[in-house]
């Protein structure tokens, strides 16, 4: 009796277990609806959009672009950018160009050299451009990496260690051209025409002239309008219409105008008084300038008991200058910066970048330069910032 009571309810089983799971059919709840996967376009950018460059000093061959809306202190998204790259943004703010390396083993096999062309509002990849593995693996400062004026041309600096300028032509997206420039260092873009100019080791500018294809149809030497043993100059300039303003590691400003038939000079001027000179204040940093162009106003990294081999220096004061009467206007706290960037338009911020702690700190252009926005942890060895 006890085995055929065992076979009915196993046979008894299968019926119960249909039964459950029919009543379980009918409280399962409906299928979520099947997600769609897509791409967040950013809003179109207020002036205030910061492209901040991350070499990432403990792996290098992981470099980052981190996009940021610096008026509401938010992360919009990251751009990759591959080893040692050279970065910055079209003049229109609609695309976000990387010159970088790649490695097939990470740090060392046949080296690839390219250039990435990144819609700025969905951060994609639109185009990749090979360029000669030339490309210099240098800090990402204003001048390694130029647009011309009408954004047809893309100027890559090279080091081999010998200095030379890639020519891309981002219309064909193609290789066009590698310039010789021996001696010279960093691309000055002109405003008008395929031309730039290169600072020199003798203290003198180089201006090369482009055809249409891109190629070399001129070059002039200027005068020396610098001493390169006794103030050497940033190469990082300030521009302001068809002027460049570049301060030297002694505290003067040089006035280079690039326009007309070649570049023209003005005699340069200390940005220092007796006082200053006395407390050793000096400019320091990577970015060491930043200039807002409505008001004409020079911003500069500067730290007082200044020395040989302190132009790196993170500043204690940002000053202010006006570009017109040379007059400091303000001197205005700085949170151990050593980039700057100056945004323009109807609520124009000026940015400090402090790279230790990742911080940049957003003020007002406005009187008191009242601290507008405080953003922490962006990167972890961010160097540059450039704002559109």
């Amino acid at each position: 009796m006890q085995n055929i009571s065992s076979r009915l309810a196993l046979l008894a089983l299968p019926l119960c277990l249909a039964a459950a799971t029919a009543q379980a059919g009918k409280d399962r709840p409906p299928p979520l609806p099947e997600e769609e996967i897509r791409i967040e376009r950013a809003a179109a950018p207020d002036g205030n959009r910061l492209y901040v460059t991350d070499f990432v000093f403990n792996h290098m061959v992981d470099g980052r672009v981190h996009v940021l809306d610096g008026k509401a202190a938010r992360y919009l998204g990251v751009v990759m950018a591959g080893y040692g790259a050279l970065t910055t943004v079209s003049a229109d703010g609609k695309s976000i160009y990387v010159a970088t390396t790649y490695y097939p083993r990470l740090y060392r096999g046949q080296r690839s050299d390219v250039v990435e062309i990144h819609d700025a509002e969905t951060l994609e990849l639109k185009a990749e451009i090979d360029i000669p593995p030339k490309k210099a693996q240098a800090a990402s400062y204003r001048g390694m990496l130029v647009p011309s004026a009408d954004g047809r041309f893309l100027y890559v600096q090279n080091a081999t260690p010998a200095t030379s300028v890639t020519v891309v032509d981002l219309h064909s997206k193609k290789f066009v051209a590698e310039i010789p420039t021996p001696g010279c260092w960093s691309i000055q873009g002109w405003d008008k025409g395929y031309r730039f100019s290169t600072i020199c080791g003798d203290g003198t500018l180089m201006t090369v002239t482009l055809d249409e294809a891109g190629q070399p149809a001129g070059r002039e030497r200027s005068q020396r309008f610098f001493d390169p043993d006794k103030d050497p100059i940033y190469v990082h300039p300030e521009m302001l219409g068809e002027d460049r303003y570049f301060v030297s590691y002694y505290g003067n400003l040089y006035k280079v105008t690039l326009g007309g038939d070649k570049p023209t000079f003005a005699a340069p001027r200390s940005l220092l008084d007796a006082r200053d000179r006395k407390a050793n204040w000096r400019p320091g940093g990577m970015a060491v300038t930043a200039m807002h162009r409505a008001s004409g106003t020079l911003y500069v990294n500067m730290h007082d008991k200044g020395e040989e081999g302190s132009h790196k220096n993170p500043s204690k004061e940002i000053w202010a200058f006006d570009v017109a009467s040379q007059k400091r206007v303000a001197r205005i706290p700085s949170n151990g910066a050593i980039s700057l960037a100056a945004s323009q338009g109807a609520e124009p911020l000026l940015y400090s970048l402090n790279v230790e702690k990742g911080e940049i700190v957003a003020r007002k252009i406005a009187k008191g330069y009242p601290v507008a926005r405080t953003m922490s942890g962006v990167g972890e060895t961010s160097l540059f910032m450039e704002v559109r």
